[in-house]
């Protein structure tokens, strides 16, 4: 593999301020480059100081591979499809890594993992959960299905005697992703389960307590038998294995009343999103080749690449509205001619990033080689990449899609999710398939088939069924020379590409074409404007952020750009332009999935999308949003309720009242002798700590902290991780505490006298911090009080512990003042699951 050779560095400071330049003041879409995509080494050394050096890089590079095959593009024609992220836009991993020769990492986005054939046991569970870390330390996001996992209760035949079933390993799983680090970002990680595993409905409540399962996407891969079971009102067989014709388990629920469940949780938290599997099983090309290693077992951590044990893709994303010419004006049209050419180009740039991919492995298991650890200890990890060359080089998987589709639709004059602007949505989505269809076939012609082709395993494909009936010569000239790729087609989500390009994200419509935020200021400045000071003092300035889109629309349109309209003039302006009525939680969501489902027979993998709804919206709308994506024929369906789920953007209107809750009203003023409570570990460096947190209406009411898992620790079973009680048996409520919890077996164990177990320096700590949480300071006040605590070295463990710990329980949405984020230097944050996270950005910070 080539490295690229680079001699000058830039400071962060030059490479924001350049790149500011380039994206023409936009100083959160240079943040975002500077921070994620610019090359730089372990250092901290900058190697590129515009996205115009990215694009350079990645040009010379695939220009390298394409000089291997017959009829190149050159590195010129490259550059000018994928420079200013005007038509061409590799995603996330392949932006940052082709052509890097400072990080020994995948070019791939996701992956999914599993264990071929039965692997219900520990070594199994743990070969999986290493499988899971060592593809994220390389950058990936990672999928795996858990319905292998016997259902609680199974008998086993070791000390425990029954199996624990699927949820304890969700939180290994989850835990797991958040240990391991990615140059800035959390690791990405999507859990499934089939409906018809006896423990479906244990999965579908995981991640409904606070703080459990945060490192993960959960989602249910639902069947056509139970999704007619709800709709007739019948029973619905649930069994383990699930695909055995002889079970050993069988059980018989009420389809409807899981369903009310499922359709619960997601109005509440917006998960578990649904797979409809039948669907994806039935319409997918790869699966033509199950028996050879192809069979589909999950998804990636955003759903839109169902894949099998050990394959990966890597994605690719077209920018629609750089096709649209006089964009806002009743002259403006679509320049299909350029947009077929572009796809072609873009099938044989994603085909040239496999064999880039393939270096990089090579690269991979070098480094594990070279490695000083023992073969056994390596042994895991090499068979991993092993395994993901051969799928890689065997089946060629690409993953093309696009972005800015809500722009592209407005500067048609089209309106999102009228029937015209899904019927044009459809023609465009078409036109990709048979395009990057018709590219590979041509390149199957130059470069070979991929290794397993074989038309006759593909003939009665449903997919494959609608391309020959669409253009019957590009049918017949795969028959003859074959097709270079497996499968070619998604639609990502394209979040921080989407801030590059400056469009709306992927299929998605506009989120608000504009929006307000806020800025702190500091009053003395004599050009500061102060428009509101808040509780604490602060002084904010509000200013005015437009979709870069509407923007241009309103240049088109003669409107002047300021920052001081109005509530009223700001509806007004869009009122009058082609967003109106098509934002995100405009767009009806039942036409929404039709027209998911209309462009998904276009689609070979499948689509991200979200289907967004009002606070207010009810579970049975909820529901019939979900049966209308099934009937519709999306692969599947995730919702979201306004205000369900912390970390989005918010509209300028102002809150309503917040309601009593139980949570508003005050502690008793005297202890009960027993509370339930919580049991949280945490590690820091290399001291292993525990935390008991007695809880009063899943409040923080008090906090007991000490070594774990040593002789001079506090002694519990690493599985009690709830039905924990903390009983007070000293009249007085002072100091005498007895711990309990129920065994293996439903027994209550009692371990007495425990409080004398902590050092006394950290019971007294404790002590002082259950004072301030008795007497209802908020919980993100105590973490800063916590934290703002000047202790030895020594307890330093102990105080970032307790406030890790506390930080569970800060209610999601809480806003965070006189703090920045590390990623864009904002200061519009706030806890979500336990974690900081900017809402500007989307960045989150954990611990």
């Amino acid at each position: 593999m080539e490295a690229i050779q680079t001699t000058k560095t830039y400071s962060s400071d030059e490479a924001f301020q350049a790149s500011v330049q380039y994206f023409k003041g936009d100083d959160l879409a240079a943040r975002v480059w500077v921070n994620k995509y610019a090359l730089k080494d372990s250092y901290g050394n900058i190697f590129e100081a515009t996205p115009d050096d990215m694009h350079r890089r990645i040009a010379k590079e695939i220009a390298r591979i394409e000089n291997l095959y017959p009829n190149p593009l050159s590195e010129t024609e490259i550059f000018d499809l994928i420079r200013d992220f005007k038509y061409i836009i590799p995603q996330g991993s392949p932006m940052t890594g082709i052509g890097n020769p400072y990080q020994i990492a995948s070019l791939s986005n996701c992956f999914v993992i599993g264990n071929n054939g039965p692997s219900d046991s520990y070594g199994g569970i743990m070969k999986v959960d290493q499988e899971q870390v060592q593809l994220m330390k390389r950058r990936g996001g990672v999928g795996h299905d858990l319905s292998y996992i016997r259902p609680k209760g199974s008998p086993v035949k070791n000390s425990a005697l029954t199996s624990t079933g699927i949820v304890p390993f969700m939180e290994r799983f989850s835990n797991s992703t958040r240990e391991v680090a990615q140059d800035g970002r959390r690791g990405a990680l999507m859990l499934s389960v089939a409906i018809k595993h006896p423990d479906s409905e244990d999965f579908i409540d995981a991640k409904m307590e606070q703080g459990k399962v945060t490192g993960a996407n959960v989602s249910v891969r639902i069947d056509d038998a139970f999704m007619k079971a709800v709709e007739t009102g019948s029973s619905y067989i649930q069994q383990y294995p699930i695909n055995s014709v002889s079970p050993v388990y069988i059980k018989e629920i009420d389809a409807t009343a899981l369903w009310k469940k499922i359709v619960h949780n997601a109005w509440r938290s917006a998960e578990p999103g649904i797979l409809f599997w039948d669907t994806i099983i039935r319409e997918s090309v790869p699966d033509s080749y199950a028996d050879l290693g192809y069979a589909t077992v999950s998804t990636n951590p955003c759903g839109e690449i169902p894949l099998c044990p050990y394959d990966s893709c890597r994605l690719l994303a077209i920018n629609l509205f750089s096709y649209v010419e006089d964009a806002f004006t009743p002259q403006a049209r679509f320049n299909w001619d350029l947009f077929k050419k572009h796809i072609a180009a873009a099938q044989r740039m994603m085909d040239d990033i496999i064999d880039l991919e393939l270096e990089k492995i090579d690269a991979i298991l070098q480094k594990i080689d070279a490695d000083p650890e023992d073969e056994e200890v390596k042994r895991t990890e090499r068979n991993l990449w092993v395994n993901i060359r051969i799928k890689a080089k065997e089946g060629r998987r690409t993953g093309i899609g696009i972005t800015a589709e809500g722009d592209m639709l407005a500067a048609l004059g089209l309106r999102y999710g009228s029937e015209e602007g899904t019927a044009f949505a459809v023609k465009i989505h078409k036109t990709v398939a048979l395009e990057a269809y018709r590219g590979s076939v041509h390149m199957a012609r130059e470069r070979g088939a991929f290794k397993i082709f074989d038309s006759e395993r593909e003939k009665n494909n449903p997919f494959i069924l609608r391309l020959k009936e669409a253009d019957a010569q590009l049918y017949y000239e795969m028959l003859e020379y074959g097709r270079r790729n497996i499968a070619l087609l998604t639609i990502a989500p394209t979040g921080t590409t989407s801030l590059m390009s400056q469009t709306t994200s992927g299929i998605e419509p506009v989120f608000l074409p504009v929006y307000k935020r806020r800025r702190k200021v500091n009053p003395n400045d004599k050009d500061a404007r102060v428009d509101f000071v808040d509780e604490v003092g602060d002084s904010w300035e509000e200013y005015v952020v437009f979709h870069h889109r509407f923007k241009q629309w309103m240049e088109v349109k003669g409107h002047t750009i300021r920052s001081n309209y109005s509530e009223k003039e700001l509806d007004d302006l869009v009122k009058q332009s082609p967003y109106y009525k098509a934002t995100s939680n405009d767009v009806d969501y039942l036409k929404k999935v039709r027209m998911q489902g209309a462009i998904q027979k276009w689609v070979d993998h499948s689509i991200s999308v979200t289907i967004n709804m009002p606070n207010d919206v009810t579970e049975d709308i909820v529901g019939e949003c979900y049966m209308e994506a099934w009937k519709a024929g999306c692969k599947g369906v995730t919702v979201y309720r306004d205000g369900s789920r912390s970390g989005v953007l918010i509209s300028n209107s102002e809150k309503k009242e917040e309601a009593k809750t139980p949570s508003n009203t005050p502690f008793p003023t005297i202890r009960p002798q027993t509370l339930d409570a919580d049991v949280v570990r945490f590690q820091n460096k290399k001291d292993k700590w525990i935390a008991f947190i007695g809880l009063i209406d899943d409040r923080p009411y008090e906090i007991f902290t000490g070594f774990a898992d040593d002789e001079d620790g506090i002694l519990i079973p690493r599985w009690v991780n709830e039905g924990l009680i903390i009983k007070n048996r000293e009249a007085d409520g002072s100091s005498r505490y007895d711990f309990q919890y129920k065994n293996t077996r439903g027994y209550k164990t009692t371990i007495e006298g425990l409080s004398h177990k902590f050092n006394p320096e950290y019971w007294n700590y404790a002590k002082l911090i259950s004072s301030t949480l008795r007497h209802g300071m908020p919980i993100e006040k105590v973490v800063d009080l916590i934290s703002s605590l000047q202790l030895d070295e020594s307890i330093n463990t102990w105080k970032n512990g307790v406030a890790r710990a506390l930080k569970r329980y800060v209610p999601d949405g809480t806003e965070v003042k006189k703090q920045m984020c590390q990623n864009c230097n904002s200061t519009n944050l706030m806890y979500q699951e336990g974690c900081l996270t900017c809402k500007d950005c989307g960045s989150s910070k954990c611990g």
